[in-house]
């Protein structure tokens, strides 16, 4: 039976090809009670997109805009890992990931001064397991909003790009993800890229800038989609009213500034920053004293006259860069802050940074543990794993000279924290070389633009003063532009001043090689291709210049660990030998830890780690371990104990739980009569096996272990 339609509306649906699967967009089979929502079918990935438009009034000094995405264990046939929580609450930290993405392209295409409360949802309620949801997702929330009759300058869609073999993809396989060098997010409007965010290993900047523009036109299909869905629904243009400076306000804000900024405040942070606030200050006073002389008894209304003020502030910034190609503290367009650094600047932790750059600096640590102590990773999607490097990002408001509570990482954290993991992830060693989990925690002491840039450099530095013998020193730039008409101006290292006041904010980290971690953020309603590859290669210089810096407090990674470090040693075996390592009920396992003191981790591919402060309490368990699983070799002398005696011969036992059998024959060179003329049981001989037949008996003779 066909689903019924509260409102009678027929369910109405639009197709497309996109990228080798049809893309559906369907509109009135759910969400009867949205503003506007779509359900989108891709594969077997189904989306549920709602948006929902408050109708009240709101009075902030921002837009409330939330975009969420929500992860349902059902929609891939799973109930969540955890031993105790088995129904979805927080999001993942992936989850947020995604959110984030989502939002991104989708904030800007709104109009200054929108105050109206906007809600969008992105569930996923069903997954294939072939290809990873989020860009589904994106779609969805895209085209929901579409129908909401807002002021939405969309419709948005983006592409998870990778190379395999050389070419670009989208909509990976988890087996082409793990062969793919990049992993690049593209989102954006009909006439340009709003979105760029994008891990690799070590690409050159050519190459992703040839993603970009893959992606680009690869995505348009879906545009497509979403506006013959929007013309076939046509819906009903909302009434609104922006928020904004009352222009009389706005001019007189701008010729109180006049000629008090410009040249007199193209000041080296921190003076023009205090600058900024005294003119600041004596705005507000003067423009208080006249407002009540002119309104008695009225209250002075700072919110709308700060907002003028900063517009004010913004509107000199870009005059200084467009007209007379000066930054705001002086700075050349390519010109880089004053940078320093030390390490060892903690004395009992595993390895720590001080990364200052200009007024921004980062304090990073290094802990190393065992690989036990990585974090299990409990999403939907089936590729579930264990993450080994963790970097976590904190900014308290003391940071930024503010009094915040204290709480939490928020979605801004968690966000800068994954920039800056997926920036050192290429060029950590491998777990065979370097068997410990990593937690990497970068603690900003002081913020003016490019936080998480300056995580990855006091990150990196961190990695190297720990020991971690990293592949290659890894340096991150923030990137700025302000547009011209169509004349971009490109900036390396912006503050906040240049953040605030611009088109584009801009991270790019890499190696000499190549980029490891990308991010782009437009604030223009979509940028050319070209004009992104150009900010890509300029960064490249920027990096260079910052790396060269760095590697002038630590050239390389150093030899040794901490002391204070755990010391790891490795050992593979067959992994059929795990249960004899394991035991009954953990009974051989427990027993090695407890007479040695080190901490035994194994994995099913027979990797064993074993960790410890005790160099010879490891050494104890290495050698128990080596003991229980060796694989006898033909060939080997081994020091066997008689077991059992029998006419024939007798068996020895020279490896746990293996045992060989000794022929009278190959008991000496003279004849021997009796077994028990040479051999007692219980003692201690040498064997040499010459022989394993193919049921797996062992052939031993004390004859050929004598000749040896």
């Amino acid at each position: 039976m066909p689903t019924i339609n509260p409102y009678g509306k027929d369910i109405i649906s639009v197709t497309t090809e996109f990228e080798g699967r049809p893309l559906t967009l369907e509109v009135n089979r759910v969400g009867f009670r949205t503003t506007g929502s779509v359900l989108v079918k891709y594969g077997d990935t189904v989306v549920l997109g709602s948006a929902t438009v408050g109708t009240r009034p709101v009075v902030l000094d921002y837009f409330p805009l939330s975009i969420d995405y929500e992860e349902k264990f059902y929609a891939a046939g799973k109930i969540s890992g955890s031993r105790f929580i088995k129904r979805e609450g927080r999001p993942s930290d992936e989850a947020i990931l995604i959110g984030r993405l989502i939002d991104r392209p989708i904030r800007p295409l709104f109009p200054k001064g929108y105050r109206q409360e906007v809600q969008v949802v992105a569930s996923v309620l069903s997954l294939d397991p072939s290809f990873r949801p989020d860009m589904p997702a994106m779609i969805a929330a895209s085209a929901a909003l579409m129908l909401t009759g807002t002021p939405f300058d969309g419709p948005v869609a983006g592409l998870r790009v990778g190379r395999v073999n050389g070419e670009f993809k989208a909509f990976l396989s988890p087996e082409e993800r793990e062969a793919s060098d990049l992993d690049l997010v593209v989102a954006g409007i009909e006439s340009g890229i709003t979105m760029v965010e994008a891990g690799a290993d070590q690409v050159p900047e050519e190459v992703v800038a040839d993603a970009l523009a893959w992606a680009y036109e690869h995505y348009q299909p879906a545009i497509a989609l979403q506006k013959e869905l929007a013309e076939k629904i046509a819906p009903v243009a909302q009434e609104y009213r922006l928020v904004l400076p009352d222009p009389a306000l706005q001019e007189a804000a701008d010729a109180w500034v006049d000629g008090k900024l410009g040249e007199a405040i193209r000041k080296p942070y921190p003076e023009r920053n205090e600058l900024i606030n005294q003119l600041r200050w004596a705005f507000h006073e003067e423009t208080a004293a006249k407002y009540e002389a002119e309104n008695e008894g009225a209250t002075y209304p700072r919110d709308k006259y700060d907002e003028a003020f900063t517009a004010a502030v913004h509107k000199d910034v870009r005059k200084g860069i467009v007209e007379h190609k000066v930054r705001p503290d002086g700075r050349a367009f390519d010109e880089i802050r004053p940078l320093s650094s030390e390490v060892g600047v903690l004395p009992r932790v595993h390895g720590s940074a001080l990364f200052t750059r200009g007024m921004t600096q980062g304090l990073n640590v290094v802990t190393l543990a065992p690989l036990s102590y990585a974090q299990l990773v409990d999403t939907m999607e089936i590729n579930d794993g264990e993450r080994r490097y963790m970097h976590h990002y904190n900014a308290p408001g003391y940071t930024v000279g503010e009094v915040q509570r204290l709480g939490g990482p928020g979605r801004r954290e968690i966000g800068h924290g994954y920039l800056a993991e997926r920036a050192l992830l290429p060029v950590l060693p491998d777990v065979e070389d370097f068997p410990y989990a990593i937690r990497s925690v970068t603690e900003i002491m002081s913020q003016n633009g490019s936080t998480s840039m300056a995580a990855t450099c006091s990150s990196c530095l961190a990695l190297m003063d720990a020991g971690v013998p990293i592949k290659a020193p890894v340096s991150g730039i923030a990137m700025g532009l302000i547009m011209d008409g169509d004349t971009p101006n490109i900036l390396s290292d912006i503050a906040d001043a240049e953040d605030f006041a611009g088109d584009m904010d801009f991270k790019s980290a890499g190696t000499a090689a190549g980029i490891t971690a990308l991010q782009m953020d437009m604030k223009v309603h979509g940028l050319p291709v070209e004009i992104l590859k150009e900010a890509i290669m300029t960064a490249k210089k920027g990096r260079a210049h910052i790396l060269e810096s760095m590697l002038a407090t630590l050239a390389e990674p150093r030899k040794e660990l901490s002391p204070y470090a755990p010391r790891i040693e490795k050992i593979k075996i067959n992994p059929e030998k795990i249960g004899a390592v394991i035991g009954k009920g953990g009974e051989v396992i427990n027993k090695i830890t407890s007479e040695t003191g080190a901490e035994i981790d194994i994995k099913e591919d027979g990797l064993i780690t074993v960790a410890g402060s005790d160099a010879e309490g490891i050494a104890r368990a290495i050698e128990w371990i080596k003991g229980l699983t060796t694989e006898p070799e033909v060939g080997t002398i081994y020091e066997g104990k008689v077991v059992t005696i029998k006419d024939f011969g007798a068996f020895v036992n020279i490896l746990p739980g293996t045992d060989g059998m000794v022929h009278i024959s190959q008991l000496s060179d003279e004849r021997v009569e009796k077994v028990e003329d040479v051999l007692t049981e219980g003692q201690i001989v040498k064997v040499k096996l010459v022989a394993i037949d193919e049921k797996g008996r062992l052939s031993l003779s004390i004859k050929e272990a004598n000749r040896e």
